[in-house]
């Protein structure tokens, strides 16, 4: 992209707030669940989606908006999906419970796997291009290698659901956020694992009666936030013992039973959530006071995601199935 060859092998600058509306990409027809810049920083301009409706697209979302390619490898709504870090293929995880790798130039599924559950979270592990975690309605949460199409490990939860799953740096550990409130104890609701062994850190993390159904990591501080259905976000230390900052709360925008994402912008400065009114928040994240709200969408807002390279770049999505790019 043109528009991005200026900004390759600079220092991101500081992110800006984006004020208009440039693209607006409805070509899927049910709510979208997750939306991803590629992360090879030359191939940004291809934002990737996926649906309800059963399909994974990828767009041209910097330099015309197009549809570029659309997957069509399961069977039922696509929950969650994720560039590979060279950009060149998307795994994906639905509620046919499949998990399928897909080419992105040729759409051919370079793996297929028939999974226990119906998938609602994946990622990629930061450091092993090959391993990824998967979790969803079940108990248990699996790491898998690509390469032997194989479990390597199985994390036990005692949960009904997983909801989100973030990597700590360098991956030695992770977290994952479940549906486990019970109406005496919020134990369990956010639980730290020892990537190797299997083991829980900790389930004490967060201690409100609320399901957090996102988690973010700041990219240059060892702190963390959870969006809560309390409609607000709290924020941690990445650190064991991984307390809640008692003085922050991002609230605001309105959560409301929806799996609302939030993000920090890449230089950290900014925190931005979608809403279930349809707005996108941007709150400093130093003082976590709101510095702009930006009326995005009709219906909930279910994602908000900086550009990795263009400073104000923005891409949002709903449940109408409609994603949008603001600058």
């Amino acid at each position: 992209s043109e528009l991005i060859k200026p900004y390759l092998g600079t220092k991101y600058k500081s992110t800006e707030v984006p004020k208009s509306l440039i693209f607006c990409m409805s070509k899927h027809s049910g709510p979208v669940n997750e939306i991803q810049w590629c992360p090879v920083q030359e191939q940004s301009h291809m934002l990737l989606s996926a649906s309800m409706d059963k399909t994974i697209k990828v767009w041209d979302a910097v330099d015309t908006g197009c549809c570029l390619r659309t997957y069509s490898s399961h069977s039922s709504a696509v929950r969650a999906a994720q560039w590979s870090s060279c950009g060149r293929r998307i795994l994906s995880g639905g509620f046919d419970s499949m998990l399928h790798l897909t080419d992105v130039e040729t759409g051919k599924q370079i793996f297929s796997s028939k999974n226990e559950f119906r998938i609602s979270a994946l990622k990629f592990h930061p450091t092993e291009s090959n391993i990824f975690i998967c979790g969803g309605f079940s108990s248990e949460v699996k790491a898998w290698d690509i390469r032997t199409s194989k479990v390597l490990r199985v994390y036990k939860a005692a949960v009904q659901q997983t909801l989100d799953i973030l990597f700590l740096p360098e991956g030695r550990e992770f977290l994952t956020s479940t549906d486990a409130v019970s109406r005496d104890s919020a134990d369990r609701t956010v639980i730290a694992w020892d990537f190797q062994s299997a083991a829980k850190i900790s389930n004490q993390i967060f201690h409100e009666r609320y399901t957090c159904p996102s988690l973010a990591l700041h990219p240059r501080e060892s702190v963390f936030v959870a969006q809560t259905n309390g409609n607000y976000m709290a924020l941690f230390s990445a650190q064991r013992p991984y307390r809640i900052n008692k003085k922050k709360r991002y609230e605001g925008h309105k959560v409301e039973g929806f799996a609302v994402g939030c993000e920090f912008s890449p230089d950290g400065t900014l925190l931005v959530t979608g809403s279930s009114d349809g707005r996108v928040f941007f709150y400093n994240y130093r003082t976590a006071r709101i510095i702009h709200t930006l009326s995005a969408h009709k219906e909930a807002c279910v994602s908000a995601i900086f550009h990795p390279v263009l400073p104000s770049l923005l891409a949002t999505c709903n449940w109408a199935g409609e994603i949008k790019i603001w600058q």
